[in-house]
């Protein structure tokens, strides 16, 4: 890989001039690009019952037809010549190589990012011309693909019917671009694309990023702020003045309840932590791949060893004057201490923890994360 993704565009640049605001195209991203995973490991994946997989066929037994893995030989035995696409979701949580990719995306925060999905088609494949609702690196890792760019399109596009598919029934095609592999197309949110197979053994590694609606937002935040008040805590007013038509909801009415929803709403520290518990939510369960009780133990099972962050966990820290916290995985825990809140600035950044050191760490609070961790399936031992 380069030293940066984004060729001769500054990281800092690339945030002001394109990130959620129109497509780049970025030729040779990376040098001597290797494949992190062949089509045939790809559809072996899309076997597996824990793995969400698609397989659309625009000439199908009706147009556009969307089957849902797991699949079978069979299933891929008896597709057509041309015009079908293999899509596979979150291949980073099952392939190292492949969520090695996501190093290459630092000049971003790493909560942002949600998963890489990959694509193999066969000639003339696509998915349709559409939009996503969130923003998407498309790197071309095996074949070619003739990629059309179009303008920005919402909810009130028209779409095809008679399909499960959200392709646009009105697309116009601005700009088209054949991507080879190496080459990456950057897409905001909105911007409509198509992407065509030019010819067999076509693979797209699609990175996306996490972006709740305004909608998920309201809703969830608010589900966690409800759950942790007492039913004891009631609309109240005894400012309550003689009202000149016992019917109407007036204007003190509606101020109370704005002084209601403020209190809740400009509690930063109750955001920070339903926010970092969103954004670190796993896509998949996870299991240890063994659990320690005691520090002892663990520091035997350690020598040797690497900690490495799971493939499919997702981590975050957030402080501030009062607190420390690292999310990880949905969950929360406070660092109290410097070691801790050091260790957890590493694990985020790093992603994984050396041997050399175990025997220094002393500090309860640390070893004490690390056995969380462990135990939650968040880290695992990795021999050297």
């Amino acid at each position: 890989m380069t030293s940066s993704i984004l060729g001769q565009i500054e990281p800092n640049d690339f945030l002001q001039k394109y990130w959620q605001k129109k497509p780049l195209i970025i030729r040779q991203a990376f040098n001597d690009f290797q494949l992190p995973i062949e089509a045939d490991e790809l559809a072996g994946l899309a076997m597996d019952e824990e793995v969400e997989s698609r397989i659309i066929i625009e000439k199908g037994e009706k147009p556009w037809q969307l089957k849902r893995g797991p699949f079978s030989e069979e299933t891929f035995a008896s597709l057509p010549p041309s015009h079908w696409t293999l899509l596979v979701q979150a291949v980073d949580h099952w392939v190292p190589e492949v969520h090695s990719i996501l190093e290459a995306f630092d000049f971003l925060p790493s909560w942002r990012l949600d998963d890489i999905m990959i694509s193999v088609a066969a000639d003339g494949g696509s998915v349709g011309p559409h939009y996503d609702q969130y923003d998407v690196f498309l790197i071309q890792a095996e074949g070619k693909r003739q990629w059309q760019i179009g303008p920005v399109y919402d909810a009130e596009s028209p779409k095809l019917e008679d399909t499960e598919l959200h392709i646009l029934s009105e697309f116009e095609v601005l700009e088209e671009h054949l991507m080879e592999p190496g080459d990456i197309l950057y897409l905001p949110p909105g911007v409509g694309h198509n992407g065509v197979a030019a010819g067999d053994n076509c693979m797209t590694i699609s990175v996306g990023f996490r972006a709740p609606s305004h909608r998920e937002i309201l809703m969830q935040y608010t589900d966690f702020i409800s759950d942790q008040l007492p039913d004891s805590l009631r609309y109240s007013d005894s400012d309550q003045k003689l009202p000149m038509n016992k019917g109407e909801i007036d204007d003190e009415a509606l101020n109370r309840l704005q002084v209601i929803l403020r209190e809740h709403i400009d509690d930063r520290s109750k955001l920070a932590q339903w926010f970092g518990h969103q954004m670190t939510q796993l896509k998949h369960d996870q299991e240890a791949d063994c659990e320690f009780s005691d520090w002892d133990s663990l520091l035997e099972a350690l020598s040797g060893t690497t900690l490495v962050i799971n493939e499919g966990s997702r981590l975050a820290f957030r402080k501030d004057n009062e607190a420390f916290f690292l999310f990880a995985d949905g969950c929360h825990y406070p660092c109290s201490d410097a070691a801790t809140q050091s260790l957890a600035e590493k694990l985020c950044k790093d992603s994984l923890l050396p041997s050399e050191g175990w025997q220094d760490l002393n500090s309860p609070e640390v070893r004490n994360l690390i056995l969380s961790l462990i135990n939650k399936g968040s880290l695992y031992i990795q021999e050297i």
